[in-house]
């Protein structure tokens, strides 16, 4: 089978491309822009932004003249653009999810009910869709690839984002027998439970980068959310709530992750976790149980034993997003996809006391943060996925900082996208085979 880069060329000598549809333009989306800008048979034909001087600056910087960007809210008339090489911008999202030409959408928002609805509606207009946004991925994610499988399209998370990278791993050592006894990757901030917008806003300016995000990174969200994504695809689960979070360097991993009885921190194997000292990496750490095995390894520098890493010491966020692109146009494949349903969830904890009358504010801001629970614990306790919050959703009692937050402390004001598809979702997980396929034909129905 050819790689990517053949497949991509030969694509091009045919006069053809991949076309791609992007929804946001921050910081991950015009660098997806110009890195897809320098590929063979790959074009982005049309980008979604509420600021439209952002595309037009991100298409600028890729290259493309001024003449060529064409600004429209009218179907019609991007696809003459494209269909005549120009490129597209502007501020509907659903002109890309519907525009014929488009072969394939990425989600680069980042908010998880505009993602749900992003993918959603991309899936029942036969596009694949990629998710550069994993939050909505945990929350709604199984259903949306229940409905792509059934539509014939792709469902994936992306290469570079750090689950795709860890998946990356996982699949190179399952494949080749290893037994895998953690997944995991590195944190590259302390751990700050009550960050919020204003205390992240001085790192935040510093990069570029918005204060919720940054917030969302040092509140540990991010971490939870991108661990419980590689959870749902592998079947792995924390360790215990939260994860274990130890500091240690790259030597130290497989010593750290065996189990109590041998020096380790672990109860059970195949977990997932980070380390605070390893960023920007992810690792696997496998195992085998053949002597032959472990005389190689020892050969190959890889260790004394019994448990080595694998280590990858980079990923280039939506840079790399373009191979999940190829992948799914070409070999209908997805780099990461919660293939074993809700394993985990990312649960919301109070940042600070709450009264009724609050909104929460979501991820990244001054109400909430996450923590990462198998999904079990989560049923348990009723908790509310931190994928639901978003400012419809009220506390109606006293909430502890530091308290989980379940649904019977909260009410709606207006369901939003998101709410509505994890009731499809949970409805699709509570039904019989038989009723499941009707949810899998026509999930609106159900």
């Amino acid at each position: 089978m050819l790689g990517l880069n053949y497949k991509l060329r030969e694509l091009e000598k045919m006069g053809r491309e991949i076309r791609v549809g992007l929804i946001g333009c921050g910081q991950m989306g015009r660098g997806m822009i110009s890195q897809i800008e320098g590929m063979k048979g790959m074009r982005v034909v049309a980008t979604a932004d509420l600021h439209t001087s952002l595309i037009q600056q991100a298409y600028l910087k890729a290259g493309i003249n001024e003449q060529e960007i064409v600004l429209t809210g009218q179907i019609e008339e991007a696809e003459q653009a494209i269909e005549q090489g120009k490129v597209v911008g502007t501020v509907y999202s659903e002109l890309v999810t519907s525009l014929p030409s488009v072969d394939v959408v990425v989600d680069a928002t980042g908010v998880p009910n505009l993602g749900a609805e992003i993918a959603w509606k991309s899936i029942l207009n036969k596009k694949h869709i990629v998710m550069l946004n994993v939050e909505a991925d945990v929350t709604v994610g199984p259903l949306l690839k229940q409905m792509a499988d059934a539509s014939g399209v792709v469902y994936t998370g992306s290469a570079g984002d750090e689950p795709g990278a860890v998946m990356e791993l996982y699949d190179f050592a399952d494949a080749i027998g290893f037994e895998i006894i953690a997944l995991g990757k590195g944190k590259n901030n302390p751990l700050n439970h009550e960050a919020n917008p204003s205390s992240a806003e001085a790192e935040a300016k510093s990069k570029g980068a918005s204060p919720k995000m940054i917030a969302s990174f040092q509140d540990g969200t991010k971490t939870m959310v991108e661990m419980n994504a590689v959870a749902n695809a592998t079947g792995f689960l924390p360790d215990k709530p939260g994860m274990h979070g130890p500091s240690g360097t790259v030597n130290e991993l497989s010593s750290l992750f065996q189990e109590k009885e041998k020096g380790g921190i672990l109860s059970s194997k195949g977990i997932v976790d980070y380390v605070n000292g390893v960023a920007p990496g992810v690792f696997a750490i496998i195992s085998s149980d053949k002597e032959e095995v472990h005389h190689e390894m020892n050969y190959l520098k890889m260790g004394d034993g019994p448990n080595y890493v694998l280590y990858r010491p980079y990923h280039l966020t939506s840079l790399e997003t373009p191979l999940s692109v190829a992948r799914s146009y070409f070999h209908k494949e997805a780099t990461i996809a919660p293939w074993h349903g809700l394993q985990a969830e990312t649960v919301a904890v109070a940042k600070k006391d709450l009264k009724p009358g609050d909104r929460l504010d979501g991820i990244g801001g001054y109400t909430v943060y996450g923590k990462l629970l198998t999904h079990s614990e989560a049923s348990a306790v009723n908790a509310l996925p931190i994928g639901l919050v978003d400012p419809n959703v009220v506390v109606t009692r006293s909430i502890k900082q530091g308290e989980i937050i379940t649904y019977g402390d909260i009410e709606q004001e207006k369901e939003s996208m998101i709410w509505k598809l994890r009731s499809l979702q949970t409805q699709s997980i509570n039904k019989t085979p038989v009723e499941n396929k009707l949810v899998k034909l026509n999930p609106i129905l159900v």
